[in-house]
């Protein structure tokens, strides 16, 4: 049995900014969006280049809440990290986020597991990591 993460989901109040977030900065393409009018929901995937990789399922209806809690510090999926091969692509892609408005959580430095990352908020406050 062969066993992987397929795809992982995110409800959206934006779910187009959300989207041209995670395509602009980590060059991730999109399907057709998907509605479904008696629910009110729609829905992108996004997908990297490497088709063996998990992609994102971005969501959106109108009666799922708003969370207004830190999101990285609640029980439950804290972040996802996103390997962009090198320090100078970490810093690099940080540096830009920043520039752009973004949050950075957490400065570019190695942890004590090894990783050469940082983490940033995405336009919704989801914490994503950045890392080697």
């Amino acid at each position: 049995m062969k066993i992987r993460i397929e795809h992982y989901a995110i409800w959206c109040q934006d779910l187009e900014l959300m989207k041209t977030f995670y395509m602009t900065y980590f060059g991730m393409s999109s399907n057709e969006k998907y509605i479904n009018p008696t629910k009110k929901y729609e829905s992108y995937f996004l997908s990297f280049q490497d088709s063996s990789s998990p992609r994102i399922e971005l969501m959106k209806r109108p009666d799922i809440a708003e969370n207004k809690s830190v999101r990285g510090m609640l029980t439950g999926y804290a972040h996802v990290a996103f390997s962009v091969g090198n320090r100078e692509t970490v810093d690099r892609l940080t540096a830009n986020l920043r520039k752009e408005g973004y949050k950075v959580i957490s400065e570019c430095r190695v942890t004590g597991d090894g990783y050469y990352e940082s983490v940033i908020e995405d336009p919704e406050g989801n914490w994503i990591e950045i890392t080697t």
